[in-house]
């Protein structure tokens, strides 16, 4: 059991500050994702965790125990690489036990665990393998395993599928759910680029950019719920369409003018004198649709049509020559290149933020709470 708290966690390179006051609250037994471009600090977020990189001020807890100069190897954690790093010239079996062999465990200790940590990640029929003759899932399933055996308080992954193959990734991405399942008071932080993998694997996803906290939630929370335009665009593929636009009518619902002088009304509360303020506007590429009757929010050529089978990607030309918009239709849907396609989409699906880019329902939802 290990809950982690980190209060304003930052890290320098000399002048250069990496991360600026991270706040995070880790329960015992949760899955954290941390998500966000290359650059952001996820990757040094999590090697602070793990005490590989020296925290610049603020403090780092874990099972309520300080822990800003405790070494690695006595903070209860293990990490899983990018790279398997894998003693060639060992099986699989002593590459898992060599951990614990150095720590003076007993031989039936070892076995024990190793044992049990094979059959939870179906290493079992290769223990006497040489990691040579093993494909790269199985090389990182050994390497996870080689974590597990020691009974850590904390998993941290970094990007530990990144090296393979898509399909490689989705069997090991799968494996690696199984294994939260199986050991379901062992906390996990987990860093990676891939929003499919935060969005499959989060109980929570914190999102990042430029070494802040941009963001913290579940998966669906994020999805529906953006807070920003830099978390509305992150999280989605493809990435949410935003469209500039202008609020008509403010109140507990806002009606707005978008480019090209079509309107909509959306279900968001904003400030009574946000009335002909410029916003930016919202919209999924999945919630959008043919339209069928009169109310049209978006009228555009077909640009481009990427087929993807069960699904179609239409890019619609709205007036804005380096922004189309996409449309996700179905792979059935009879849309040809230069037609005039117009969409619509559901009103409670569609997103508003200010001029600085924060979510208008978020606010709302804010200073409702306060």
């Amino acid at each position: 059991m290990a809950d982690l708290t980190l209060r304003q966690i930052k890290k320098s390179y000399g002048a250069v500050n990496i991360l600026h006051g991270i706040d995070l609250d880790i329960k015992s037994g949760e899955f954290i994702v941390f998500v966000g471009p290359s650059g952001c600090g996820k990757s040094t977020l999590l090697r602070t965790i793990a005490g590989l990189e020296e925290i610049t001020s603020g403090e780092l807890k874990i099972a309520g125990e300080i822990v800003n100069d405790v070494p690695p190897s006595k903070r209860g954690i293990a990490m899983v690489f990018q790279s398997y790093a894998l003693y060639p010239h060992m099986t699989v079996y002593d590459n898992m036990a060599f951990g614990m062999k150095i720590a003076g465990e007993s031989k039936s200790e070892i076995d024990r665990r190793v044992k049990q940590a094979a059959e939870i990640l179906q290493l079992t029929k290769y223990l006497d393998r040489l990691p040579k003759a093993m494909s790269g899932g199985q090389r990182q399933r050994v390497a996870i395993g080689r974590a597990i055996v020691r009974n850590p308080k904390v998993f941290l992954f970094d990007e530990p599928l990144s090296n393979l193959d898509a399909a490689l990734r989705v069997a090991t991405r799968i494996e690696i759910a199984k294994l939260k399942e199986s050991m379901p008071q062992t906390t996990m932080i987990y860093v990676t680029h891939d929003q499919v993998e935060a969005m499959t694997l989060a109980d929570r996803i914190v999102v990042l950019k430029d070494g802040r906290v941009e963001q913290v939630g579940t998966p669906m929370e994020l999805y529906h719920h953006p807070g920003n335009l830099f978390v509305a665009q992150f999280i989605g593929s493809p990435a949410m369409n935003i469209v500039p636009a202008t609020i008509e009518k403010a109140g507990a619902s806002t009606s707005i003018s978008i480019t090209g002088g079509l309107k909509a009304d959306v279900p968001v509360a904003t400030p009574a004198d946000a009335a002909g303020t410029s916003i930016s506007f919202g919209a999924r590429p999945e919630d959008l649709c043919l339209a069928t009757g009169d109310a049209v929010l978006f009228e555009g050529k077909v640009d481009y049509v990427e087929q993807l089978g069960e699904v179609q990607l239409v890019y619609l030309d709205i007036g804005r020559p380096d922004s189309p918009l996409v449309v996700k239709l179905p792979g059935n849907a009879p849309v040809k290149r230069g037609e005039v396609l117009k969409v619509d989409a559901d009103p409670g699906t569609l997103h508003i933020f200010n001029a600085e880019g924060r979510s208008f329902a978020r606010e709302a939802a804010s200073a409702i709470a306060a």
